[in-house]
């Protein structure tokens, strides 16, 4: 068995990573378009340089997205910088398989991360940062309730066009009530 159901939801769950993914991991990340909203698309990545990636990520709270039809990987969701004192985290996602664009997999992903995040990690808030180019992402953020906190102006630069960072939160009862 390649994948573990951690969280599941109607159309996709959750699993812990499975390192021997790290070629088409490579594939994705060598992709401009898929990379772009994730702030690494300059750099270069070898298959082992992505098997070690997956190997750091699968020892925390990362996830890899797998569709519940195919049993296949399209993308990797997890939290980062958890302060359990606090009770806080930033969380990221990607899907890095294009068929799964726009149908609502990542929305689907990030609210079974969620989910985890509040019930059994016991955050009460959860970030994240997003380009404002990214209007996708944004809308899917909205839709689980995450709201704007801020921004840092101007921040990155993608083919000489100035972008701010877009910085998003969500609280365990916004959550829960939205």
């Amino acid at each position: 068995m390649r994948y573990f159901k951690k969280m599941t939801g109607e159309r996709c769950y959750l699993s812990p990573i499975n390192v021997d993914d790290y070629p088409v991991y490579t594939k994705w990340m060598n992709d401009i378009e898929v990379t772009s909203g994730l702030g690494n698309y300059t750099h270069n990545f070898a298959l082992g340089t992505e098997r070690e990636v997956l190997e750091k990520l699968s020892k925390d709270h990362n996830y890899a997205i797998i569709d519940n039809i195919k049993d296949e990987v399209i993308g990797n969701c997890g939290f980062f910088r958890i302060n359990h004192h606090e009770r806080n985290a930033e969380c990221g996602i990607f899907i890095g398989n294009k068929e799964y664009w726009n149908k609502g997999y990542g929305t689907e992903a990030l609210s079974l991360l969620l989910a985890y995040g509040f019930d059994y990690l016991n955050f009460r808030n959860i970030m994240l940062k997003v380009f404002s180019f990214n209007e996708r992402a944004i809308a899917s953020y909205k839709k689980i309730g995450f709201k704007e906190i801020g921004r840092r102006r101007k921040n990155v630069v993608v083919k000489g066009i100035e972008y701010d960072d877009v910085y998003m939160d969500i609280l365990d009862e916004e959550f829960r009530n939205g």
